[in-house]
């Protein structure tokens, strides 16, 4: 069994970065995206940003070569409610390398959990991450 499924561990401060970002007060829209250490077999912090829009966000992500991203979402519902969903995107572009998607696709499970998230999403296509495509996502929650 070579081609067994590699679950990596999410890296110790991250998973404190995570929980704080949790928790935030700030109710501008922000993302954490991470990515794979591929020796250490750790998920690790890339970058942060503050004050970004989904369409801004799309810009930061590798068009070939997958990533996590945890984004507090300021969500204007049609009855004039407010509220800061957590989201989970799993980019997992076409065209990434077969063992990259793999270890990316074994670890998702274990960094929602650890993140402690359900609203979990998935792009094929870093394009498809729009303002309009994460509120049809968010509508079925609310």
């Amino acid at each position: 069994m070579s081609e067994s499924l590699v679950v990596c561990d999410v890296a110790e401060d991250l998973v404190e970065k995570l929980r704080k970002f949790r928790f935030r007060k700030e109710t501008n829209n922000a993302a954490i995206i991470m990515k794979i250490d591929k020796d250490k077999q750790l998920v690790v912090l890339e970058e942060e940003h503050e004050g970004i829009s989904p369409d801004e966000l799309k810009d930061e992500l590798p068009e070939r070569q997958p990533r996590f991203i945890v984004y507090s979402y300021k969500y204007q519902h049609d009855d004039g409610r407010v509220s800061y969903p957590l989201c989970f995107i799993f980019s997992s572009p076409v065209g990434c390398k077969p063992e990259q998607q793999m270890m990316y696709a074994g670890s998702k499970n274990k960094l929602v959990q650890t993140a402690e998230l359900t609203k979990v999403f998935e792009i094929r296509n870093t394009e498809d991450l729009t303002e309009e495509w994460l509120r049809e996502k968010l509508g079925y929650f609310h």
